[in-house]
C-alpha cells in the first residue's frame, strides 16, 4: 500500500468580516502555495499573516488538501 502524500494549501486575502473566511473579492485571493509538510505550510502562513498584520481585514488559512482528496483515510 502506498503512503498518502500530505498536501497543504496556504491562501488568504481581504475578508468581509474578520470572524469568517468570506473573501471580499475572490479574484484577489492570494495563493501562497502548496506544501508537503504542515511545518512548511505553517511557516508560509505565518509569513503571509505577519506581512499583513496591520490590515485587520486580511486573513490567511491552511487547508489540508490530502483530507479533501482522500476523505476515506
Amino acid at each position: 500500500m502506498t503512503e498518502t502524500q500530505h498536501l497543504y494549501l496556504v491562501f488568504g486575502g481581504v475578508v468581509t468580516d474578520p470572524q469568517t473566511l468570506n473573501f471580499a473579492d475572490l479574484k484577489k485571493v492570494d495563493t501562497i502555495g502548496i506544501f508537503g509538510t504542515y511545518e512548511e505550510a505553517e511557516a508560509a502562513w505565518r509569513g503571509a499573516s505577519m506581512a499583513s498584520i496591520d490590515d485587520a481585514m486580511s486573513k490567511y488559512a491552511i487547508v489540508h488538501l490530502h483530507k479533501l482528496l482522500t476523505p476515506e483515510e
